[in-house]
Order: C-alpha cells, then structure tokens, then sequence
C-alpha cells in the first residue's frame, strides 16, 4: 500500500506521516516512511527545486515507493509537487493507493513558515517555491482532504486520518 501525503511547504506532511508511523507500526511493523527531503538527501542532492528537476524527484519517489509496495511494505510519502499528470501514474502504477491532501491557504503557511522558505523567497533571496513562482496543483481526487489551517496535534490527526483507510480501520481501536 501507498499513502501519498502532499500540500504546500509548512502544510504538516512530514509530520503527519512521522505521527501515522507511531501510529501504525505497532499493528504493521512494514510501514515505511518517504520524504521528499530526505529522498533528495538520499540522491545526493543532485537536483536544484525547478519545476523540472521536482518531476524527476518526485518520479524517484514514486519509483521507490512502488518497488518497496511491491515488496509487501506499508509505504507513507511525504512530498509537495502535485502534477495531475503524476498523481494519475500513481493510480494507474501503486497497489492499493491512497491520496491525502492536506490544504491549507497560503496566507497560513507563510504565517507559520517554519522553514523561512516563504519570507526568503518573497525577498527574493531565493526562487522555485511551489505555490509562489512553480505553479501549485492541487490533487483533483485526492481520497481525503483536510483543511491545515488551524493545526491539530499530530496524533489526533493521525488518529483521524487511520481511521479513514479501511486497511487500518478495521485492525485499530476507534479514536
């Protein structure tokens, strides 16, 4: 199985997969956990963040996250770029997938802006900020949508969105 968790920089990703991983493994000790950042850490960071190089990254992650699903591993994806023209060859290529979409305004994100990625590119100290000036997709039919704007604490979350997959909603106790 694939879970694909996708949204602006800042939107919770990372930590909502890292929270479904507590969460999860316990019951399925083959879940495994893709980040986009540590992907790239992974590759060497070899690829700048244009639109170009983010559809080979993102290709990369689908890759691998599809040889570890084929593998019979629990596979939870943390990544931002969101082309409609990759998130159909997930459909179309990942065994028992689900897309998450955690939306949040942009306005919220910049307000929280962990990373300074957002101050730093309206300074213009750097560029290929998806959602500034590499456009932002957002998943058309995506399998849950949450709202991100007002953050709740990740394992509620967690908890929330586990419930949501019937893999998981059928092994775990009701939140």
């Amino acid at each position: 199985m694939v879970i694909w968790v996708t949204g602006l920089s800042g939107a919770g990703k990372t930590t909502l997969c890292r929270a479904l991983g507590r969460l999860l493994k316990p019951e399925f000790p083959e879940i495994v956990l893709l980040d986009g950042d540590g992907i790239r850490e992974v590759f060497g960071n070899d690829l700048s963040h244009t639109e170009a190089d983010r559809t080979i990254q993102i290709k990369r992650v689908q890759r691998f996250a599809k040889m570890l699903s084929d593998q019979g591993l629990i596979v939870l994806v943390a990544v931002v770029y969101s082309h409609p023209d990759l998130l159909r060859w997930n459909r179309e290529h990942l065994h028992e997938y689900f897309e998450i979409y955690l939306q949040s305004s942009l306005d919220a994100l910049k307000q929280r802006d962990s990373k300074g990625l957002y101050a730093r590119a309206q300074a213009g100290e750097i560029r290929d900020v998806v959602g500034i000036d590499i456009p932002w997709h957002p998943p058309a039919r995506a399998d849950l949508t949450l709202r991100m704007d007002e953050l709740e604490p990740p394992d509620d979350l967690a908890g929330r969105v586990a419930m949501t997959i019937p893999r998981f909603a059928r092994v775990l106790p009701p939140v």
